[in-house]
């Protein structure tokens, strides 16, 4: 992988004909010390988010060798990385083969299920092995998440006491535990904390022990117009809920971070193809890294690479994809310079989490080349950027500049895993 200390460096160099995923190694490094350093909980990284192997490579040198993998792919990929990881089977819905070889190939132990019927076939599909960890994943409100999880997953509140109650009968030298997820790019701290004490509820109900508490993921980064607080409000939010759950002082927090771990580690340079008014059409779309600018209309940061002088004012864009399918459309607003032109180039931000990721190669599109950066990401929870990224604004006749508040870690490093 060949190294920049900027963008406009690979542009200068050369006129790259696929999108390229511009990367940045310690931004990874950086997020993975602050959960490490602010959360007192065991740290699984959610391969899903972005299941590049520069990630995974980063994530084991900075201490975090933890995962939650979802299929099979996630598991030999991990493996390949680091052959001593521990992994955590996170996925409510497995088949049976893949139960069968995460267990009898790869050595995974800890199984997540909402059902019965899913812990029969776990059980079945062991062998009724002694070992097993089994973590019951309930649902919980989402409440204050840009995406809600809830709906597809997790056993509801008045199911939730039996489905506990036989888990924990089937535990045998292994652990017992439970999991929910209050949703992606969870913008109130108190949701984990509402969260935790429908769970405690269920357990007191069930009149189980419980050994682990996963609190999922959801944990937000920065992105134009969608501020989330400090992380550390996050954190002391997930303490006060832990310490009010009906546990002991032996069971151990656990977290998932996905997006908060990844999303500033990459951008994407695209190329313009085509100007037609204020739409740009652009060398990636929706099938390949920009499916949440598509579907979701995710506020992704953007500016203009460009080796020269460029208009000073900002004018509001569409992108559609290379694709030939009419829903390839990202429909912004984006704000770049009024002077865009075919040939150009545009760097799309905070695309570390659910970019690369989701690329697809329907019609012969979504490849992408990579390279390393040097510079800082356009917003960051952890002090790498400026603290503001570039101008947002809703509508065109909008002008007023929203400052983006970025955190930094607060407070001192806790001890980890268990419950004071």
């Amino acid at each position: 992988m060949h190294t920049y200390q900027l963008p406009l460096d690979l542009v200068r160099q050369r006129s790259p004909e696929r999108p390229v995923a511009l990367v940045r190694p310690r931004s990874v490094a950086v997020a993975a010390q602050w959960f490490q350093d602010n959360l007192k909980a065991d740290v699984f990284y959610a391969v899903k988010a972005n299941p590049s192997r520069w990630i995974i490579e980063v994530l084991v040198e900075n201490g975090v060798n933890a995962f939650d993998v979802a299929s099979l792919a996630e598991i030999e990929l991990v493996r390949s990385v680091s052959p001593n990881a521990r992994l955590a089977f996170m996925h409510p819905v497995k088949s049976r083969g893949a139960i069968k070889a995460a267990y009898a190939d790869h050595g995974v132990r800890t199984f997540v299920l909402d059902s019965h019927d899913e812990l029969d076939k776990i059980l079945e599909s062991t062998g009724h092995a002694d070992d097993l960890n089994l973590i019951v994943r309930m649902g919980v409100s989402a409440d204050g998440a840009a995406y809600s999880l809830s709906g597809k997953f997790g056993v509801s509140p008045d199911q939730a006491p039996a489905l506990l109650q036989a888990t924990r009968h089937a535990v045998k030298d292994g652990q017992m535990g439970v999991s929910f997820h209050v949703g992606s790019q969870c913008m109130r701290p108190s949701a984990y904390e509402a969260a935790m004490t429908q769970v405690g509820r269920a357990i007191k109900k069930a009149g189980v022990f419980v050994d682990i508490v996963d609190v999922g993921g959801g944990f937000p980064s920065v992105y134009p117009g969608m501020v989330p607080p400090d992380l550390s409000e996050y954190a002391d939010a997930i303490h006060r809920g832990f310490n009010e759950m009906p546990v002991s002082e032996t069971t151990e927090l656990w977290c998932e971070p996905g997006r908060a771990l990844v999303a500033e580690a990459s951008s994407v340079l695209c190329r313009v193809d085509l100007r037609k008014g204020d739409a740009l059409y652009l060398n990636d779309g929706s099938y390949g890294s920009l499916f949440d600018a598509t579907h979701s209309r995710w506020p992704f940061p953007t500016k203009l690479v460009r080796d020269g002088e460029s208009s000073s004012e900002l004018k509001p864009y569409r992108f559609y994809g290379p694709t030939c399918d009419s829903i390839d459309h990202m429909p912004g607003p984006f704000w770049l310079p009024a002077d865009v032109q075919e040939g150009d180039f545009i760097e799309i931000g905070m695309m570390g989490a659910y970019g690369v990721a989701m690329s697809t190669g329907f019609n012969g599109y979504g490849e992408h080349e990579i390279a390393a950066v040097e510079d800082a990401p356009m917003g960051s929870m952890y002090g790498l950027a400026p603290r503001s990224i570039p101008t947002v604004r809703t509508t065109a006749e909008e002008n007023a500049r929203k400052v983006v508040r970025l955190s930094r870690p607060k407070g001192k490093a806790g001890q980890r895993k268990r419950k004071r």
